[in-house]
């Protein structure tokens, strides 16, 4: 489309076209009002003048490559003790929480059904894979912490599996559609900034997606009884406090999760500094041990 300080008119010569820098004062000069005056001058701006305009940069959500990855890292010293998320597809074992397997990148497990929804995945886009045989026992351990069908190979074939770029990605795609993605999108809608949409993240990564007491729906119905949401008009420390108090409580329901430290010693650290935009450098603890994202 022209620009009409461009454009022709009939019956008049086309006027020369302003270079770069006259049609970037023509767009400062709209927005600002007729009498603005011109630092140092007192007056208003002269012809031929600079005028120029504050703008402020607006703070990036998680979903930011580099707030992701902060994320993808605050995650993995909770749930692995490594900030090498990457290093995480690989990872299996069954850590007694009545999950029964729990594996990969963010924790799927073969009692919570997120895992046989990723092999599930995986098979559609590489037929035939080393995990395609355990489908029908992922199916029957299903609300169960048993084994029965996968051991005692399907450790090792899951490490195998790992290997392969297609699997990588199932995992990442997993991940993002069942839990970072509806996370970031409650926290926007609540108001959240970047801490916020990562304080909803691992709580949805930790107690899932569901509406009970315990799960992410429960924790958040719990919070903003005590407290509203910065889109209802709330304070959104106030609120974040509210919501890691509901957290907590959940938490040491499961003894599997009694170490609050992810919350105490890292959330709650990153909400006492007033960092809400989650800008590095960070500094937190999980577990009694130390991290660190430099700035």
């Amino acid at each position: 489309m022209k620009d009409p300080l461009t454009g022709r008119t009939p019956g008049r010569t086309p006027p020369r076209t302003p270079g770069r820098a006259a049609l970037l004062l023509v767009a400062a000069a709209a927005v600002l009002p007729a009498n603005a005056a011109v630092a140092g001058t007192g007056g208003p701006a002269a012809a031929g003048e600079t005028v120029k305009v504050a703008v402020k940069a607006v703070p990036a959500d998680l979903t930011d490559p580099e707030k992701k990855e902060i994320a993808m890292e605050l995650v993995s010293s909770a749930e692995n003790s490594s900030l090498d998320w990457k290093a995480q597809y690989k990872y299996i074992e069954d850590i007694d929480d009545g999950r029964g397997y729990t594996a990969g990148i963010i924790g799927f497990c073969s009692g919570t059904g997120d895992m046989l929804d990723l092999v599930e995945l995986y098979t559609a886009r590489r037929p035939g894979n080393v995990l395609a045989k355990y489908l029908p026992a992922l199916r029957k351990v299903n609300g169960t912490d048993s084994h029965r069908g996968l051991d005692p190979n399907f450790p090792k074939d899951w490490r195998t599996a790992a290997a392969d770029p297609v699997f990588r990605r199932a995992q990442n795609d997993e991940r993002d559609r069942v839990y970072f993605d509806p996370a970031v999108a409650q926290a926007k809608a609540d108001g959240l900034r970047a801490l916020g949409q990562f304080v909803y993240y691992d709580a949805m990564v930790m107690h899932g997606p569901g509406s009970d007491p315990v799960s992410f729906g429960g924790i958040r119905k719990t919070a903003m009884k005590k407290a509203r949401t910065p889109a209802q008009g709330g304070d959104e420390v106030a609120y974040l406090n509210a919501f890691l108090d509901a957290r907590k409580a959940a938490m040491k329901t499961e003894e599997a999760h009694s170490d609050t430290s992810r919350v105490d010693t890292a959330q709650r650290v990153f909400l006492k500094n007033g960092d809400l935009d989650l800008d590095p450098p960070l500094r937190w603890k999980v577990y009694g041990d130390s991290y660190r994202i430099p700035g």
